[in-house]
């Protein structure tokens, strides 16, 4: 199958054709996959470059609990519908707070006096949600102070750790102050009732489930790419895989898919028209695959060595064609193309930069992303 077609349908199954416009953040993220959140602006560009949903309507999910940003695969933070956070939360088990635990037990802490800290928590939380400093006011010396060798190796107190635990459990859940999705000061909540509760499957069998999505948003894939995502030995991905029937894309292909989406794979035909789509560089068509390669034609400079995304991506029915970021002194997006720029590909990008101007004020790759930071990405784009 030629790659240009294949583009084209690892587009079509993120969404990024309109197919889901006007769809809720819930169904966006269920059918499309999960929003991995790194305090940017990735989950905003995600819902809006697929369903045209405006910042008001985002918060408003998260508000309502039909979407919640939480610790999942890899220890990774992703924005996570409704239906799936107990699954998210069973595949995030262990990999969140294991290395905080066994620095903190090294700086002189326990297991038992972190399990302590966690109820107390829990108690502290019994008002309502508290920020960390109202926290360490209501928790007092129950917080063990690491003093500055905890602070060199970046574990201050023990109430970082006591923090991750209860979210990974599924015990607390984090509410940005003020309700965004691209910054990263919280309060914390007691969940009731806890999505872990009851939920039926083993950490084998929740694994199995989180490769049936995975391949339901991005096959075909090989098994490789989905142990990165996961996480998982190449024997835990064999066994989790193994009850999909998954099938290879041809005899001898690595890639694999479901064999009802390989009939339709093979009925889909690639769009005759540009479909222009600006989104975040953290994107589920770029971070699922991490296949970077297979998205761009030919070499770029401002792509030369890169296995990940340099600046916010534009694509092309699945082909990267440009980048992009948000200038907040001009209040404008700074672009280049790898096509000709014509006029559907300029309305995309005004469509785009009203959007961030209008509703987000800024389009953070990341948390310490900054405008200052952010300079040298704009100046290249500009001179390329």
């Amino acid at each position: 199958m030629d790659l240009a077609t294949l583009r084209a349908w690892w587009a079509h199954r993120q969404g990024l054709d309109d197919a889901y416009e006007g769809k809720s953040a819930a169904d966006v993220l269920a059918c499309t996959g999960w929003a991995r959140s790194v305090g940017g602006a990735a989950p905003y560009l995600t819902l809006f470059a697929r369903a045209g949903l405006s910042r008001e309507a985002a918060d408003q999910s998260v508000a309502d609990l039909a979407i919640c940003e939480l610790p999942s695969v890899r220890g990774c933070t992703y924005v996570i519908p409704a239906a799936d956070f107990g699954l998210a939360l069973k595949v995030g088990e262990g990999f969140s707070t294991k290395q905080e635990l066994k620095q903190a037990c090294a700086l002189g802490s326990s297991i038992k006096e972190i399990d302590r800290l966690c109820d107390k928590v829990i108690d502290a939380l019994a008002e309502g949600p508290l920020e960390p400093k109202e926290l360490r006011e209501h928790l007092g010396s129950a917080v063990r102070e690491f003093g500055p060798e905890g602070v060199k190796k970046g574990l201050a107190t023990t109430l970082p750790v006591a923090l991750g635990k209860l979210q990974e459990e599924g015990r607390i859940r984090r509410i940005a102050t003020n309700g965004r999705l691209d910054q990263q000061r919280y309060r914390y909540i007691r969940w009731d009732p806890n999505p872990l509760a009851g939920f039926p499957l083993s950490a084998e069998e929740a694994q199995t489930e989180l490769a049936r999505r995975y391949f339901t948003w991005i096959a075909p894939a090989t098994l490789a790419e989905f142990q990165w995502f996961s996480a998982l030995g190449v024997k835990a991905a064999k066994a989790a895989t193994a009850p999909l029937g998954l099938v290879p894309l041809a005899e001898g292909d690595a890639r694999l898919i479901f064999p009802a989406d390989l009939d339709q794979l093979r009925a889909f035909k690639l769009p005759k028209k540009p479909a222009y789509t600006l989104t975040g560089s953290i994107d589920g068509i770029v971070l699922l695959r991490r296949a970077l390669a297979e998205l761009v034609d030919g070499d770029h400079p401002l792509l030369a060595g890169q296995t990940d995304l340099p600046s916010h991506p534009i694509f092309d029915r699945g082909r990267l064609v440009g980048l992009w970021e948000y200038d907040v002194p001009t209040e404008s997006i700074a672009w280049t193309a790898f096509v000709p720029q014509d006029a559907t590909l300029k309305k995309s990008v005004a469509r785009t930069e009203d959007y961030v101007r209008s509703q987000l004020g800024d389009a953070r790759s990341f948390s310490l992303d900054s405008p200052k930071s952010r300079a040298p990405r704009i100046a290249a784009l500009r001179a390329s």
